[in-house]
This record gives C-alpha cells, sequence and structure tokens, in this order.
C-alpha cells in the first residue's frame, strides 16, 4: 500500500500552488475536503478517460479532494480555470486518516475515473496486479480493493449525480475559505 498526502506537497509538476482543507460534515458524514489550486506547473498533463485525452493538469487548474469518513474510497473532483468540471476520480483506499495539516490514505493502486457525463472505467488493474506479486498487498487486501471499486461502479451506475451533488456542497464551503 502506498501511504499518499492530500496537500501533493511533493508533486514535482507543481510551480507554485495554493492548498486550502476543512472539515465538514455532509449528511450526517464527516469528510475532509482539500483544494489545491495550480497555480504555475511545470507543463500540462493530458491523460485518457474513457478513450478521451483530457487536460488534467495546466495552470490556473484545480483539484478538490474529498476524503469520506465512512468509506473506502477518496474524491478528486478535478476543475479547469473556469470552474468547470473535467473529471472526478475515485482512488480505492483500506483506509484514510482525516487529519487536517495531514490528511492522508492508504492507496490500494485500483482507481475508477469518471466524466462528468457519468461515463466511467476501471483503471490501474496493472499496478493493483504488480503490487499484489510483489508481495506490496496481500490478496486479502486484492479482494477488498476490487470489491469496493464494483459496489462503487454500481453507486455511479444507480445515481452519479449524487457525487455531483456532494461535490457541490463540498465546493461551497471550500470557497468560503478562499
Amino acid at each position: 500500500m502506498k501511504t499518499k498526502y492530500l496537500d501533493k506537497k511533493k508533486w514535482r509538476r507543481l510551480v507554485r500552488s495554493k492548498y486550502d482543507e476543512t472539515i465538514l460534515t455532509y449528511q450526517n458524514e464527516k469528510i475532509l475536503a482539500g483544494m489545491i489550486h495550480m497555480h504555475k506547473v511545470r507543463e500540462p498533463l493530458t491523460v485518457p478517460v474513457v478513450g478521451e485525452d483530457t487536460l488534467v493538469v495546466a495552470n490556473n487548474f484545480k483539484w478538490m479532494q474529498l476524503l469520506p469518513e465512512k468509506r473506502n474510497y477518496s474524491i478528486t473532483v478535478m476543475y479547469d480555470e473556469r470552474w468547470q468540471e473535467i473529471q472526478y476520480y475515485f482512488d480505492i483506499n483500506y483506509s484514510h486518516t482525516l487529519e487536517l495539516g495531514k490528511a492522508r490514505r492508504e492507496d490500494l493502486y485500483l482507481d475508477v475515473l469518471v466524466l462528468p457525463d457519468g461515463r466511467y472505467e476501471l483503471v490501474d488493474e496493472d499496478d493493483i496486479k504488480r503490487a499484489f506479486k510483489k508481495g506490496i498487498i496481500s490478496e486479502e487486501e486484492k479482494d477488498f480493493a476490487y470489491k469496493t471499486a464494483r459496489a462503487l461502479m454500481n453507486e455511479i451506475d444507480k445515481d452519479f449525480s449524487q457525487f455531483k451533488t456532494l461535490a457541490a456542497s463540498c465546493l461551497k464551503e471550500l470557497k468560503k475559505l478562499m
């Protein structure tokens, strides 16, 4: 498993950035919400998402990261410079810690990428298989990651708008800090 911090302070792609975070409550669940403002980046980043080349990092883009206390995934909602949604990136996690200034998650390598229209794909299966083969994660952790991803994809199929509503509510609260 990899421990990943939300603030991205060590991410070399960022030349100048700002990070804000807060802990809020949404529908009786505690959520740590963090916002990375990418004022200046070394170079833009375009990645394939559901078969489309998608620009996810550029100057003045923002990433809102959400760690819901009762769920085994975190959500990164990526926005362009005009606050238009680019994608929803779900990291499957074994656990996460909602601690201001040290928010982190135990990443299980498997991810679900979702476009704003609800189309999605499961990604990084090679990474989880490699981690399992190298003994970095156990078979139980690998099975847990796949079970969590399947349940998440079922939720997306059933009602993706719930994630958009969650993101909009958290964004509204984070903007009060900016």
